[in-house]
């Protein structure tokens, strides 16, 4: 499967190391909010970009609690110490914050959640977890099983605007020479629309 090229990954790289662990990029513009949630829906519809062009599937985020400090603490630890493996190890090993499924499919858990408020009143909900790994993928030690980690960010508008997001379903985090993270994608991020909350 193609990559996208590099200069696609290198924004992309940007937005993920705030998107998936590291930290808000201004602590004054986006007050985190607290660990619980009231239990809740988020679905939208994802489409296809670049390769994937043209097809499109549901997506249902079932948010049951926000990640705490500490959590978001522990991945930073872990992805420093050994890379994306440790990340993947520590993720395995936080309880389950929610659930995320695509349509057609049982779905899998969610480990990490963390919404932030925007300063135009509009939430910013930022998840990673493990992706499953297929059968045919580990009896075939194919490549994807490198791009062991699905992530998402998803803006949440109550007054009017549109909301949307984006979904990252098979990703790696690395870095690369200067030590800045980089991301590294199976295939192109699908653009989230028709984006809807339900408690």
């Amino acid at each position: 499967m193609k990559l996208p090229d590099r200069r696609i990954l290198a924004g992309l790289a940007v937005a993920m190391s705030s998107l998936l662990l590291l930290r808000s990029s201004s602590r004054g513009a986006q007050e985190e909010a607290g660990n619980l949630a009231r239990r809740y829906y988020i679905q939208a519809q994802a489409m296809g970009e670049g390769t994937q062009l043209g097809k499109t599937f549901g997506v249902t985020v079932i948010v049951e609690q926000y990640s705490s400090p500490e959590d978001q603490q522990a991945l930073i630890r872990a992805f420093r110490q050994r890379g994306n493996e440790g990340l993947v190890n520590a993720l395995s090993r936080m309880s389950t914050k929610g659930r995320i499924s695509i349509t057609g499919t049982l779905g899998y858990d969610v480990s990490y959640i963390r919404e932030f408020q925007m300063p135009d009143g509009s939430r910013k909900v930022r998840l990673i977890t493990n992706r499953p790994i297929r059968f045919g993928e580990n009896y075939w030690d194919t490549r994807s099983m490198d791009y062991n980690l699905s992530a998402m960010e998803v803006i949440l508008n109550d007054r009017g605007s549109k909301s949307a997001g984006t979904l990252y379903p098979a990703c790696q985090l690395k870095m690369d020479k200067e030590n800045q993270v980089e991301l590294e994608l199976l295939q192109n991020p699908w653009r989230l629309v028709d984006v809807m909350v339900r408690y």
